[in-house]
C-alpha cells in the first residue's frame, strides 16, 4: 500500500466512494461547490488553490469579472466546502513597483513551506510569466519577483525542498491560447533566481495515449508519497470542436523529481458532467489544488469546470498510484 508523506487532517472534506463506482475518482454528490457568483462581481470562479489554515481552509481564487477581467481573491471556508470570497481583488506588496503592476493574474497554486504560505500564478508582465508571493494569514500579500521571462504557465511549487533547492514545475508557452507544451523543472537556492532547469516530460502524439497529443502541464502540488512524487496534471487534446481537457497522474523520483518513474497513458478525468461541458469554456476539468491526510491516505481535488465554476472529487493515494502504475505508457 502506497503511503502519503505528510501531516494528517481529520476534517478534510470527503465523501465515500459510491457503490458500484469503478473509477480512481469519484466527484462530489454536491458539484459545483463554487458557482458563478463567488463573489460581488464574477462572472466564473475556477483553476483556484486551497490550503488547511487555521481551524478551516483559506484560498486563493480566480474570479474573472463581469468585465471579464482576470484576478485573484482570497477566500475563506470552515468546511472546505462552502466559501465566502472577498469582493476586491488581493493587492501584493513588497516586490518593485515595476513588478507589482499587473496586467493580469490567473490560475494559483499554494503551499505552505517554512513556516509559510507560498502563492504562484500566471502573471501578466508584457505576456503571461510566473508570479510568486508569500502570506501569513492570508490578508496581506508580499510578491517576490516573477520566477520566469514571458511566456510561461501553470507554475506549481515543491512543498519542500530537494537536494537544498526549491523545485518549480512550469509549462512555457507562447502569448495566446498555446497549441503546444510540455512540463519543465526549475530550481532555486532562494525562490528569486531560477536555473538548472530540467525537462519532465511532455505530449503524446501516439494512438495510446491521444488525450494528451496537444499539452501537458501541472496541476496541485505534487504530493510526497513513499513511491514518488505524485503529480496531478491536465493534458490536452486538439478536436473538431475545440481544446478538450482532461486529468492524468505520474509518479516523479522523489530525489530527481525530473526522472519519471510512470505515466498514466488512460486518462484519469474528463469532462463527463454537464457543468463540466457548458460553460464559458467547453469541456475543460483543470485541477489545481489537492487536500491530503496522510492517516488515512484520502484525497480531495479541487478542480475548474468550463472554465466557469469549482468541482471537488475525491480519491486515495492507493487509487492513484495504482492506476498510474497498472496505466502506463
Amino acid at each position: 500500500m502506497a503511503r502519503i508523506i505528510g501531516k494528517p487532517l481529520k476534517n478534510m472534506p470527503w465523501e465515500d466512494k459510491p457503490q458500484g463506482c469503478r473509477e480512481a475518482i469519484w466527484r462530489y454528490s454536491g458539484n459545483p461547490i463554487i458557482g458563478r457568483n463567488g463573489n460581488r462581481r464574477s462572472n466564473s470562479v475556477f483553476n483556484s488553490a486551497v490550503v488547511p489554515f487555521e481551524d478551516g481552509y483559506a484560498g486563493v481564487f480566480r474570479c474573472d469579472s463581469r468585465s471579464i477581467s482576470m484576478d485573484l481573491f482570497a477566500g475563506r471556508s470552515r468546511d472546505g466546502l462552502k466559501w465566502e470570497i472577498d469582493d476586491e481583488p488581493i493587492v501584493m506588496t513588497g516586490a518593485p513597483e515595476e513588478v507589482l503592476k499587473k496586467q493580469y493574474r490567473y490560475d494559483a497554486r499554494i503551499i505552505p513551506l517554512e513556516g509559510k504560505y507560498y502563492v504562484t500564478w500566471c502573471n501578466g508582465y508584457h505576456g503571461p510569466t510566473i508570479g510568486v508571493a508569500w502570506t501569513e494569514d492570508f490578508r496581506t500579500f508580499h510578491q517576490l519577483e516573477n520566477a520566469f521571462l514571458p511566456f510561461n504557465r501553470n507554475g506549481v511549487l515543491f512543498p519542500r525542498k530537494i537536494g537544498g533547492m526549491y523545485m518549480m514545475l512550469s509549462r512555457p508557452s507562447d502569448n495566446g491560447h498555446t497549441p503546444f507544451g510540455d512540463i519543465y523543472l526549475s530550481q532555486s537556492p532562494d525562490l528569486e533566481f531560477w536555473g538548472r532547469h530540467r525537462y519532465v516530460f511532455g505530449t503524446f502524439s501516439g494512438n495510446d495515449s491521444a488525450w494528451q497529443s496537444t499539452k501537458v502541464g501541472p496541476g496541485p502540488a505534487p504530493i510526497e508519497t513513499d513511491e514518488g512524487w505524485l503529480l496531478i496534471y491536465h493534458g490536452v487534446i486538439t478536436t473538431c470542436n475545440g481544446f478538450v481537457y482532461r486529468i492524468g497522474t505520474a509518479l516523479l523520483d522523489l530525489e530527481e523529481p525530473w526522472k519519471v518513474i510512470a505515466r498514466s497513458a488512460d486518462y484519469l478525468m474528463a469532462p463527463w458532467e454537464i457543468y463540466e461541458c457548458v460553460g464559458d469554456v467547453p469541456n475543460v476539468v483543470f485541477p489545481c489544488a489537492a487536500l491530503t491526510d496522510s492517516d488515512t491516505g484520502r484525497i480531495a481535488v479541487y478542480y475548474g469546470c468550463a472554465d466557469t465554476v469549482t468541482g471537488l472529487a475525491f480519491t486515495t493515494v492507493d487509487e492513484l498510484v495504482n492506476f498510474t502504475r497498472e496505466h502506463a505508457l
